[in-house]
């Protein structure tokens, strides 16, 4: 056996990654949804078709991945086609997207997401962040939504200090009751220790996985609520070889974005 170095955010991106599957469409937010549609992409689903909120449908993206960028060059390469936002958001209220994936400041048991502020109100926050871009319309409208997330204690709440895209509101039902199409709503959470679905019953956030190497205690620490506990927990693998190597030489080779608090696993 041999250990493998890596950081938290590595471990984030490849095993969202893991989570897509060739063919499916996905709307991919800004920032570290992009990364782990790239790293998918490249080793894992090539046949993926992505959606970008400003019109591009079915991108090739050039690497590396250039921070801050949405609409340049680099993520439009040889699409199929390039839209606009009406367009864009039209597919995924239509039906057509299969997935989307966001970013989150917080995330609450239900699946709600906050990008817009943390503390005070609307009118005077403490601070404001970029908001929702097209985060409520893949919220709203995809068939399943993946929320990619560091695990940090002040990220999972009770209760989100705004409500900037939909997950599973208060619960059972509610999605329907707000107007949003059936069968709709967060799928999974992954985060940079474990991984999280939903229960179906309730629609509250359930552990599923953790990195091979930690603890529940080590994930559950880091939460200011208990999420349920599914019946069987399963060990999830840090980062390959293959992962890692497209992230530090193709993806990141800056380490700009994959850079964070560094990890050990036995492999």
């Amino acid at each position: 056996m041999t250990s493998v170095e890596f950081t938290d955010t590595e471990f984030m991106i490849a095993q969202g990654a893991r989570l897509f599957e060739d063919g499916r469409s996905i709307f991919v937010g800004w920032g570290i949804p992009q990364m782990v549609a790239m790293l998918a992409q490249k080793l894992y689903t090539p046949n993926v078709i992505q959606l970008f909120e400003f019109g591009a449908i079915g991108p090739q993206p050039i690497l590396p991945f250039i921070r801050g960028t949405m609409g340049g060059p680099q993520n439009t390469y040889r699409s199929l086609q390039w839209l606009n936002m009406n367009w864009a958001f039209s597919y995924s209220a239509s039906g057509y997207m299969d997935y989307g994936m966001l970013g989150a400041l917080q995330v609450d048991p239900y699946g709600n997401i906050n990008s817009t502020f943390l503390g005070g109100t609307f009118e005077k926050p403490d601070r404001r962040f970029a908001g929702s871009g097209g985060g409520n319309q893949v919220a709203s409208h995809c068939w399943e939504t993946i929320i990619v997330i560091k695990h940090e204690g002040r990220r999972f709440v009770p209760r989100v200090d705004f409500l900037t895209s939909p997950g599973y509101l208060t619960g059972p039902g509610a999605r329907e009751e707000a107007g949003l199409p059936r069968d709709t709503g967060p799928s999974f959470v992954v985060t940079s220790k474990a991984l999280f679905g939903f229960e179906r019953e309730t629609k509250r956030m359930e552990l599923r996985g953790i990195l091979r190497g930690l603890s529940m205690d080590d994930v559950l620490l880091d939460m200011a609520f208990q999420p349920l506990i599914a019946r069987e927990i399963i060990e999830i693998d840090p980062p390959t070889t293959d992962e890692l190597r497209v992230l530090r030489e193709d993806i990141d080779p800056s380490r700009i974005i994959i850079r964070g608090n560094k990890m050990t696993a036995i492999v």
